[in-house]
């Protein structure tokens, strides 16, 4: 590792960079992340993840700071637990994107994801947490679309999500900005030009924080924004291959407490 000036803000991806992969924090990654903000540095999580999932991360960090959520779309304020900024998809751009996706890609189900919940399709399947919380929540195509939303989600029974992005670009890369975070071949779509380098971006400004000044941290596609906007950009070891490609540094895995490792050299 060569040796760096002590960055300002210290940005990381949560799920596959910072968090185990049974959804934790380890002790040591809390610890890490305790000393980046006593040294007066500022810790933002950037995260695909919504609000409502991030109550279990907000405690194991004290309630300190903020989150980029949504890829973007939704600034979150961990103390109070209440979103604070919102980039949106207007209803006639969802129902456009719907509406073309539909058209081109039968095979896709939809989900959405409000400010204050969530929605999808009857035949949408839901993850893990999903399917516990809000199994019932399933509308049809019209109520799916009639209000704005954080996040459009597409999700194909059968393809793969480099190529399904690719798909998805081609058909509606021009009404909203698609990327993907998992091995599934799920879609994640923000408001056009909403990505985690504009909301990181915005936020670095307003505290007068340079790119140079910025570390971040990352794993999957919809990291690249952020990992190709910071100053200095590490992948952790069981990143998507093109993140590995376009990094600056590769630290040890999710599980390996990667993050953490490169957090106690830069804050000694």
């Amino acid at each position: 590792m060569r040796s760096l000036a002590t960055p300002r803000l210290v940005a990381t991806d949560l799920d596959g960079t910072a968090l185990r992969t049974d959804g934790t924090v380890s002790p040591r990654t809390a610890a890490a992340f305790a000393r980046v903000e006593e040294t007066g540095a500022m810790l933002v999580f950037v995260t695909g993840r919504p609000p409502r999932w991030m109550s279990s991360v907000a405690g194991a960090v004290r309630h300190r700071g903020l989150a980029i959520c949504a890829n973007g779309a939704l600034i979150y304020d961990l103390h109070t637990e209440q979103i604070v900024e919102s980039h949106l998809i207007t209803v006639e751009v969802l129902e456009q994107v719907v509406a073309q996706l539909r058209a081109n890609v039968p095979e896709l189900a939809f989900s959405v994801e409000y400010e204050g919940g969530f929605a999808h399709e009857s035949d949408f399947p839901l993850g893990g947490w999903d399917s516990k919380a809000i199994g019932g929540l399933r509308v049809g195509a019209a109520t799916l679309t009639s209000r704005p939303c954080a996040k459009l989600l597409a999700l194909h029974p059968d393809m793969a999500p480099d190529p399904l992005h690719e798909a998805v670009c081609g058909l509606v890369g021009h009404l909203v900005t698609p990327t993907h975070s998992s091995g599934r071949g799920l879609i994640e779509m923000s408001a056009h030009g909403v990505t985690k380098a504009t909301a990181l971006a915005a936020l670095a400004a307003r505290h007068e924080i340079k790119p140079s000044q910025v570390v971040a941290f990352g794993d999957m596609p919809n990291d690249l924004p952020m990992l190709g906007w910071a100053g200095t950009s590490y992948a952790v070891a069981n990143a998507h291959p093109d993140v590995l490609a376009a990094v600056d540094h590769v630290t040890a895995a999710n599980n390996d407490d990667g993050v953490a490792l490169v957090l106690e050299e830069l804050y000694r």
